[in-house]
């Protein structure tokens, strides 16, 4: 413990692996490695093949890389700490470093989040106004809508860490998981952390929040766009372009409002609903995105098809 008068701040917090199956940590790394590994090689080979085919070099699959982009982030983010504790039992992390982990988790999700409003936004046009596309949503815009987007996430983050390094912490220091999340921290605190919930609630529903409720209007505006198409195969035409987008906003949406709310108000959850929750929210997303994509997207397929038969030759 570092003392300072009364201010107590401790030196590094105990990690949570599976409540209760702490002795079969071993086996269920298996799984956690399986889905750590798809994601990481599934993001890569959506890149890979972004990158090497001059046609998909559109709005669509560049708002995609930046979602591949950040799915590595935060496979990345939780894998050293989650692995460490199922195989070397390697439960301690520094204070310090507990608040880095945590800020590059909230960041990449806030980002994930902008990324799906930002692949809505591309759909809308698309759909109803398909001739505009190309010249409302170029190649300087694009970039420009993913600095935005990363320059909100950061800006809006950056006195998290602050808000929580000046709380007295004491007697407990174990977290709910095997990374660090905000609540999960502020909650260890015994002082008054009104300003913190109060922050994270409003930072959380002006951006979150309120990228889910641009995608929901966004959605509605497509389906009265597709209902005024003439024919029925138009319509499902439009509609299947937007398939792959609808399971990834729902992938990380569902698991993420859970988590928040559990967190906020779920007092008498089971640990062990809380934790695998919180892995759904932090590891399937990163693990399914390129499975979708893969799967719905024919451009993408034909690209990998293509790519597999060049290094088979």
């Amino acid at each position: 413990w570092e003392f300072n008068g009364s201010f107590y701040q401790p030196s590094d917090f105990l990690m949570m692996g599976i409540p209760g199956l702490e002795a079969l940590h071993r086996w269920i790394s298996i799984p956690f490695c399986a889905l750590y590994l798809i994601a990481l090689l599934g993001n890569c080979m959506i890149l890979f093949i972004i990158k090497k085919t001059q046609s998909l070099h559109e709005p669509m699959y560049y708002f995609l890389s930046m979602l591949a982009v950040t799915d590595l982030g935060l496979v990345l983010s939780t894998l050293p700490t989650t692995l460490g504790i199922f195989w070397f039992n390697m439960r301690r992390i520094g204070f310090d470093a507990c608040l880095t982990q945590m800020y590059f988790i909230h960041i990449l999700s806030f980002i994930e989040s902008s990324v799906l409003l930002a692949m809505a936004f591309d759909r809308f046009i698309a759909i109803s106004h398909p001739l505009r596309h190309p010249s409302i949503l170029t190649k300087t815009t694009v970039i420009k809508i993913g600095l935005a987007i990363v320059l909100r996430g950061m800006v809006s983050l950056l006195p998290i860490p602050f808000l929580l390094k000046r709380l007295t912490y004491c007697g407990k220091t174990e977290l709910s998981h095997s990374f660090c999340f905000h609540p999960d921290i502020m909650n260890l605190a015994c002082a008054d952390i009104k300003v913190n919930v109060f922050y994270g609630m409003i930072i959380l529903l002006s951006t979150v929040g309120m990228d889910f409720i641009f995608i929901v209007l966004s959605y509605i505006l497509i389906i009265k766009t597709v209902i005024s198409l003439a024919t029925r195969e138009e319509c499902l035409k439009a509609l299947n372009t937007c398939v792959s987008h609808i399971c990834a906003v729902l992938v990380f949406f569902i698991p993420m409002i859970g988590l928040s709310m559990i967190h906020r108000f779920g007092k008498n959850v089971p640990p062990l609903v809380n934790t695998l929750v919180a892995y759904t929210y932090l590891i399937i997303p990163p693990a399914l995105n390129p499975i979708i994509y893969s799967i719905k997207s024919s451009h993408i397929r034909e690209a990998l098809l293509r790519a597999l038969r060049r290094k088979s030759e």
